[in-house]
């Protein structure tokens, strides 16, 4: 019961920053991305302020012996740049700047009803549906073009 209370908690706190950053706002986003029009820096300070906070406060919670709520620590093993990193990053870039959210606004946006964003989260979910099917093609694609 107390991890949910602790998710629901951290939800509103995410949603809550979302929202009074700007980042559920699809025409801020987009002209954050407009780099060669007008540019609106404002979410690289959105961005920086999460890093100033993000990089200390992770250092110091991986040195201690266990999270609060799990048993241990679950990191990645992975330390290289592969290409289904690679693609998977494109599409996620692509789609971000095609309709200016990303998964943490768009669910956040659910809640207002929107029928553009459910359909986005929709399309989202169908993706992650579809990702093994699409990695297995990819990977036979790859080995025959390495071939």
């Amino acid at each position: 019961m107390k991890q949910i209370v602790i998710a629901i908690l951290s939800g509103l706190l995410f949603g809550a920053g979302l929202a009074l950053s700007g980042m559920l706002n699809p025409e801020k986003v987009l002209g954050f991305l407009d780099i060669t029009g007008h540019w609106d820096p404002t979410l690289a300070l959105v961005m920086g302020g999460a890093l100033l906070v993000n990089i200390p406060a992770t250092r110091w919670i991986l040195k201690q012996p266990a999270p609060k709520m799990a048993p241990y620590f679950t990191l990645t093993s992975l330390k290289q740049v592969d290409k289904p990193l690679v693609v998977g990053a494109v599409l996620f870039g692509v789609g971000w700047g095609l309709v200016g959210l990303c998964p943490g606004p768009a669910i956040t946006l659910l809640a207002g009803g929107n029928p553009q964003v459910v359909l986005f989260v929709s399309a989202m979910l169908a993706g992650l549906w579809l990702q093994p099917v699409l990695a297995g093609y990819l990977k036979r694609a790859f080995r025959q073009a390495d071939a």
